[in-house]
């Protein structure tokens, strides 16, 4: 990286130390976790019935929801980042502004979510074509919880909110007040009440409920005694436009990324049912990597911003730095650890003695895959905070052609083992590339 400092002029300078950096990723690392647990515990719940098409149902409901507030990520991300150089500069009245702008969006885009159910429940059933108990079970699921998809999205904001200002600790509390209230309701109105699935989908829309009320109830007692922004400020049309390119740009790299675990996932059925399912095993490692990575991502995602947001590059370079140390450290750690315990996972999670066997010769290529992921996670991190978005949606799109070109050539050649060896390349060659741009865009941005 290119330490050479524009002259600038810097506004409200900070340091940036591992205990700030750690201080952000731990919390939130804890509270990324608990995403996992929450879909673990609604699987066990429905799973009580011995009904293999309400899991059925389940399953593909989550999955319907997944594309649904997957689209709309930058609520959380977009907020994060814009926040946290409204905070770099002290300006409060800035981050009021942002904030207010992020519920209007996210009330607005859920209220559409909701008036749009019904296509959105018919595009699921055509799309999972499964039969008709599952999705007799799905429809009733998603016609639930769908009520609280401006809820989640307010979520989302308030969420953003929270971690630009790099309030990691209560970013947790909310998290777990959330995700516990809705294991909890899910459990009494599911299996006490006996309401099945949909018990599950009314425990998801109340306990995000719940979660909401939680963080406005924090906001206004964090604004009640401050200033009070404008609705002109609110308004700004610069700003506003700002923010839905930043958006636009998040968005498209998050269907990216979407359309290739899609093609991976289609791909790996093309090599057999056994196959397919050995690989879905496996992901599930790295997606348990993708939390705690996620985790020092956000740390990026408010360090950078709020250096970038105060002109001052010391700060940023350090951020850059330090969150990209944890980020590798916490890599090689879960790495080792899948290594070393990934056969004994795979014998937990399936029964099945030619899954396990079929799992295990790919083990390696899970196991290493959060060594890949590592940049592209951190640097993702970084463009957001910067609010360098467009570089982040054009590397994205080029590691995206990149994959598609290795999953032509490499899974002809060498069948699954090309399948993961493509999905790797995904991962370098977004991560790699962004950090190679890193030099020009802080020159521009900190010489401005």
């Amino acid at each position: 990286m290119d330490h050479a400092q524009p002259q600038t002029r810097v506004t409200h300078p900070f340091q940036v130390t591992n205990r700030l950096v750690l201080s952000i990723a731990l919390p939130m690392t804890l509270a990324y976790l608990t995403t996992p647990l929450l879909g673990i515990a609604d699987t066990a719940i429905v799973g009580q019935y011995g009904d293999a098409a309400l899991l059925g149902g389940l399953a593909a409901g989550a999955i319907v929801f997944d594309v649904v507030f997957t689209t709309f990520n930058f609520l959380r991300s977009g907020t994060t980042g814009l926040v946290a150089q409204a905070y770099g500069q002290a300006n409060a009245l800035e981050e009021q502004a942002v904030l207010w702008r992020a519920l209007l969006v996210a009330l607005v885009a859920g209220l559409l979510v909701v008036l749009a159910g019904p296509l959105i429940i018919a595009g699921g059933a055509y799309f999972m074509d499964a039969g008709p108990e599952v999705t007799a079970a799905m429809r009733a699921y998603v016609a639930i919880r769908i009520f609280a998809a401006p809820i989640s999205l307010i979520n989302y904001a308030i969420l953003g909110y929270v971690l630009g200002r790099g309030e990691g600790a209560l970013g947790l509390v909310l998290q777990v007040i959330l995700n516990g209230t809705n294991i909890a309701l899910s459990m009494y109105l599911a299996l006490s009440l006996g309401w099945g699935i949909e018990g599950v989908a009314w425990g998801t829309v109340a306990g995000e409920a719940i979660g909401m009320l939680a963080g406005l109830a924090w906001l206004a007692r964090r604004f009640r005694q401050g200033p009070r922004v404008s609705p002109r400020w609110i308004f700004d049309t610069h700003q506003i436009v700002r923010m839905v390119a930043m958006n636009r740009d998040i968005m498209i790299r998050s269907f990216s990324l979407l359309a290739a675990f899609a093609l991976f996932t289609r791909q790996g059925a093309q090599f057999g049912t056994v196959t397919l399912a050995a690989n879905a095993v496996l992901l599930n490692f790295f997606l348990v990597a993708g939390y705690f990575l996620d985790g020092t991502a956000t740390a990026a995602e408010q360090l950078s911003g709020r250096a970038v947001g105060a002109r001052y590059l010391p700060a940023f370079v350090r951020s850059v730095r330090l969150t990209m140390a944890w980020g590798f450290g916490f890599a090689l750690l879960m790495s080792l650890f899948f290594l070393l315990a990934g056969e004994a996972l795979i014998a937990f999670i399936t029964t099945a003695q030619e899954v396990r066997a079929a799992a295990s010769a790919f083990l390696p290529w899970a196991a290493l895959i959060s060594i890949s992921g590592v940049l592209a996670f951190q640097m993702d991190g970084v463009f957001i905070g910067a609010t360098w978005s467009r570089d982040m949606r054009n590397m994205m799109l080029l590691s995206f052609a990149a994959y598609l070109v290795c999953l032509f050539v490499l899974t002809r050649a060498f069948g699954n083992h090309g399948l993961w060896a493509a999905f790797h390349v995904l991962l370098l060659v977004r991560g790699v590339s962004l950090f190679a741009i890193i030099p020009s865009r802080m020159r521009k941005t900190f010489a401005e």
